[in-house]
């Protein structure tokens, strides 16, 4: 009994796999999603401060006006442009410059006097992103200038507390290395629902599926196929991802194991993969499937924690995402590809998706039950 039942699992999940081989739109979003979409999202990950138009009145004309002048350059900056303060207002109306930097007359003397004198940034608030942490790192640049030169010019004492900064996991601060690896994440789960899904519908729509239901299978058998057929090629369409385009192509070193990572993942499969069945059981055509795709999936990809941190987001919002598999699998992926977590760590995330997965399953398992006796 159990061995037919496996040779039925395994015929229906090559019945599966030829479909989808016949399928050339299905394969053209596969390819894509797990190549040119990976490498784009993280190359073209804008910098949050990226070439930035900066002008600068500088009415003090003196060594330290021009230390501070070339030391904003690019990439974070466009060269700055020498302005008078009669031009500023039109400038940042016309919207030419993001930042306008205003260094009055006697600057460098005053800065060498002692005085605190003070300087104008004036900034286009509508470009929020760029504002926000521009600012920042202009404030950052000005007063590393003034404190170098005075060093230079007068005897300072030291500061009692030397700050060294050491950035762990990403020592080169490449929002490329998070792009690339969160992409993937994302497509694994987008991907796997939109498979299972689809195959499902098309059987519908073709009237392959009433075909099925007189053969000698099971329900569970024929959505064990569809599972297991989804996600075989989910995580082989993403082994290729991680090793070909990410460490390959964009040289993201990967930390941990990426058999524990894979292992993860066919979990998160499990579960994503029957949710793709359930959403089909709701939808009576693709475009239905899409829309309640479109509803559920954002939701999963913005409040797992791969957007933002989950400790940003309010504690109601928290708590209802742990019922999500994203959530663990998001915190299992980035806790072994970035920090090189072992099983010690992220068994708590593995036992996770294994309980939500059965859930899910079983769940899907009764109402694709339910929708199969409403079509006998």
């Amino acid at each position: 009994m159990i061995r037919q039942r496996l040779r039925n699992i395994t015929q229906l999940a090559l019945k599966e796999l030829h479909s989808l081989l016949r399928d050339p739109i299905m394969l053209v979003l596969i390819v894509y999603a797990f190549s040119a979409s990976i490498y784009t999202a993280a190359t073209a990950m804008p910098e949050t401060l990226n070439k930035a138009p900066i002008a600068v009145i500088d009415e003090d004309r003196s060594p330290l006006s021009r230390h501070i002048i070339d030391a904003l350059y690019p990439p974070y900056f466009m060269p700055p442009v020498l302005i008078t303060s009669a031009e500023l207002d039109a400038r940042m109306d016309a919207g030419l410059d993001t930042f306008a930097l205003y260094i009055p007359a006697g600057f460098q003397r005053d800065v060498l006097a002692g005085r605190a004198p003070a300087i104008q940034l004036s900034v286009d608030a509508t470009r929020m992103s760029q504002a926000f942490t521009g600012s920042g790192h202009i404030q950052v640049i000005v007063q590393e200038q003034v404190n170098e030169f005075v060093r230079r010019h007068r005897a300072v004492e030291s500061p009692p507390v030397d700050l060294a900064l050491r950035a762990r996991f990403n020592p080169q601060l490449n929002k490329a290395w998070f792009g690339g690896v969160m992409q993937i994440i994302n497509n694994i789960t987008m991907l796997s629902i939109v498979l299972t899904g689809a195959a499902l519908i098309r059987e519908r729509e073709h009237g392959t599926l009433e075909h099925l239901l007189v053969m000698p299978v099971t329900p569970f058998e024929i959505m064990t196929a569809k599972v297991l057929a989804m996600a075989a090629v989910v995580l082989v369409a993403s082994a290729f991802a991680l090793n070909v385009v990410v460490r390959g192509l964009m040289g993201v070193p990967i930390e941990g194991s990426l058999l524990l990572f894979f292992s993860g993942a066919a979990l998160h499969l499990f579960a994503t993969t029957s949710l793709g069945i359930f959403l089909a059981t709701l939808a009576r055509s693709m475009p239905q499937f899409g829309m309640l795709l479109l509803m559920v999936l954002l939701p999963l990809q913005m409040l797992s924690g791969g957007s933002t941190p989950r400790e940003s987001m309010p504690e109601l919002v928290q708590l209802v995402m742990l019922a999500a598999p994203n959530t663990h699998f998001v915190m299992l992926s980035q806790s072994i590809l970035y920090r090189g977590a072992g099983l010690d760590v992220v068994w708590p995330q593995l036992i996770s998706l294994a309980v939500i997965g059965s859930a899910l399953f079983i769940f899907s398992l009764a109402r694709f039950r339910k929708t199969l006796a409403a079509m006998g």
